[in-house]
C-alpha cells in the first residue's frame, strides 16, 4: 500500500485532499499533483512574460523579419486554462460545504430575529 501524501507534498491543497471522500483521494492526488505542477510553471511563465513582454521578435530568412505574440504566452493561455479546470475538477470532488447564509437564517429563526 502506498504511503499518504503530506501536507509538504500537496502543498495549499492539502486541505482539499483530506476533505474528499477516501474512495476519492486517489483521483483527487492525481489533480493536485497536476495542479502543483501547473502552478510552478504558471509563475515562471508569468516572470518570463513580465521581463520579456507578451511580443517577441522573430527573423526567418533573410528579409522576412517582425514581430509576433511570444511563445510564453501561448504555453501560459492553454496552461492557465487546463489549470482552471483541474481546479474546478479538484472543487467538484469536495463534498458541499453550508453555506454561511443557511447558518445564518437558521440562527436568526432559533433566536426569533429577521422578521418584520
Amino acid at each position: 500500500m502506498a504511503k499518504k501524501p503530506g501536507k509538504k507534498d500537496l502543498g495549499r491543497f492539502a486541505a482539499a485532499y483530506f476533505a474528499a471522500a477516501p474512495e476519492k483521494q486517489s483521483m483527487c492526488l492525481q489533480l493536485i499533483s497536476n495542479a502543483v505542477f501547473m502552478e510552478e510553471q504558471l509563475t515562471k511563465l508569468q516572470a518570463e512574460i513580465r521581463e520579456n513582454g507578451v511580443v517577441s521578435e522573430y527573423k526567418n530568412g533573410e528579409n522576412q523579419w517582425g514581430t509576433r505574440k511570444s511563445p510564453e504566452v501561448d504555453v501560459y493561455n492553454s496552461m492557465i486554462k487546463n489549470y482552471t479546470s483541474v481546479i474546478k475538477q479538484i472543487n467538484d470532488i469536495l463534498p458541499d460545504a453550508p453555506s454561511a447564509e443557511d447558518e445564518l437564517t437558521a440562527f436568526l429563526k432559533a433566536k426569533g430575529g429577521g422578521g418584520r
